[in-house]
């Protein structure tokens, strides 16, 4: 959602933000399970150097494309897993009836009273985040959270409310419970370009998984192809756990309206670099010539920026000269300021508007997989955070990922995710979509296989190896099951 509660960990980029889809904190308040992924993948230094984000004088150009282009991909030997968990707050007898803010805010403060191991955030709309911390394991990753999870559950059970895993809150209208600085400006901004940026802010849930960026080196843990293997499996992702149905509105028909609604949030925020450009390069292209979407304030005024300015933009404008090796490339803003309007920009800025991007594949130094949808059940969540571990970790499984990765290329063509008819497919049909569908059997089979062999647990496995034959075997995925649509228990209807 609107934050991210991954940041670039200190010694990878700051501890800047906090949440995916969005959390409540600032982007100051890193903690999140992968935020200490690209730690341990980076150069493993057992010193913590100051971040590189944290001067406050201005930056150039230059330098803004240096500090970009040396933290998005820290690589080194997979080692640390983290996931975040975003989760629906119901009542438990009538789950259709929307929360007073005041229940809301109490269940809120009951979880934040807990001695949790995961960071747990607020979203805008009153979701609830639960953040891991970095894990050498899979089973320590669900371990940790299972029993964070627990503790959950049962202090809202005692409230009368459960939390339910659906990747678009089918109450509505949903208000907004977290009021902020950052919220006021990121609501503002996206208004423009229509609901969709209410509808991410305050009523999608997701699952996100956060894996190392991989080796420096090419092969099958290697950074690029684990890069690209994010964005061709990515819709095999979104196909397989889609469970954010629509039966209305402009995603009328879809398994998966959670992904149309990143996909129209504007013009550039949500979608993914070019998909064959050179890693690095590309992220920073798109990272730099994306539009600011508020300027922070130290007083009490609203975060504004100027209509239509990019991160490059503001750089120049403030630039006494402007030299840039990659300038030819930028495109101008229609409204960029003139010099002197602005105060220059610093690295704390570029940090910030690092956690304001949100493309279905974020580096942070590590990777952040942002586009499965919150899935039903207990336990539906290990599904994707097993079968993303497996695949992206597991050598074996990963070379299968890949060939079944290239395949799917052509269909993803030149078009960025998830604006592509691979990814326009996959939310709308699931794995009604044959090629999908087929893709995702190699997959599931391949991550299925690869389990024991990463120390998953007995429950892990057979979890997975159920999803497999309810969903996946058969060419459906969760919303394809009535019984979610409200509840988001995970009973056979």
């Amino acid at each position: 959602m609107p934050q991210g509660s991954s940041a670039p960990s200190a010694s990878a980029a700051s501890s800047a933000s906090s949440a995916s889809s969005a959390s409540a904190a600032a982007p100051a308040s890193a903690a999140s399970a992968a935020s200490t992924a690209s730690t341990a993948s980076a150069s493993a230094s057992s010193a913590h150097p100051a971040s590189p984000f944290a001067a406050r004088s201005p930056i150039t150009e230059a330098a803004a494309e240096d500090l970009v282009h040396g933290i998005c991909f820290k690589t080194g030997p997979p080692r640390v897993l983290g996931a975040e968990l975003e989760w629906l707050v119901m009542d438990a007898e009538q789950p259709g009836e929307p929360l007073s803010p005041d229940r809301l805010t109490a269940a809120h403060d009951a979880a934040r009273a807990l001695p949790l191991n995961s960071r747990l955030s607020i979203e805008p709309g009153g979701q609830l985040e639960l953040s891991s911390a970095p894990a050498d394991s899979l089973s320590a990753c669900v371990d940790s959270l299972q029993a964070d999870l627990t503790a959950v559950r049962s202090a809202l059970r005692s409230r009368g409310l459960v939390l339910r895993g659906i990747g678009r809150d089918p109450r509505t209208p949903v208000r907004r419970l977290v009021g902020s600085p950052r919220y006021d400006a990121m609501e503002a901004y996206l208004d423009r370009f229509g609901p969709a940026g209410r509808a991410m802010m305050r009523s999608s849930a997701s699952v996100q998984v956060c894996v190392d960026a991989g080796y420096e080196e090419p092969g099958p843990l290697g950074y690029g192809r684990r890069w690209r293997l994010g964005h061709l499996l990515g819709a095999v992702f979104v196909a397989a756990f889609a469970n954010s149905p629509a039966t209305w509105g402009p995603y009328a028909g879809w398994r998966c309206a959670r992904q149309g609604i990143w996909r129209d949030l504007d013009a550039r925020r949500a979608l993914a670099p070019p998909l064959d450009a050179e890693p690095r390069s590309g992220w920073v292209r798109h990272a730099l010539d994306t539009e600011v979407m508020c300027m922070r304030s130290s007083g009490d005024g609203p975060w504004t920026a100027p209509r239509g300015m990019t991160f490059r933009n503001w750089l120049r404008a403030t630039s006494p000269t402007l030299s840039s090796p990659s300038s030819s490339s930028a495109p101008s803003a229609p409204s960029a300021p003139s010099p002197g309007a602005l105060r220059p920009p610093t690295a704390e800025d570029l940090a910030y508007h690092l956690t304001t991007l949100f493309p279905p594949v974020r580096p942070r130094g590590h990777l952040e997989l942002r586009m499965i949808d919150a899935q039903p059940g207990d336990d539906g969540w290990v599904v994707p955070v097993a079968v993303v571990h497996a695949l992206f970790d597991d050598p074996e499984a990963a070379e299968t990922g890949y060939r079944v990765a290239k395949a799917l290329a052509d269909r993803y063509g030149p078009v960025r995710a998830p604006r592509n008819p691979l990814w326009e497919s996959a939310a709308r049909y699931g794995l009604a979509d044959p090629e999908l569908k087929a893709a995702a059997a190699f997959c599931f089979r391949a991550a299925a296989e690869a389990l024991p062999r990463l120390g998953a647990s007995s429950h892990v496995q057979d979890t997975v190896g159920t999803f497999i034959e309810r969903f996946v075997l058969r060419g459906r995925c969760p919303a394809d099951e009535d019984a979610y649509r409200l509840t988001g228990t995970g009973a056979r209807p």
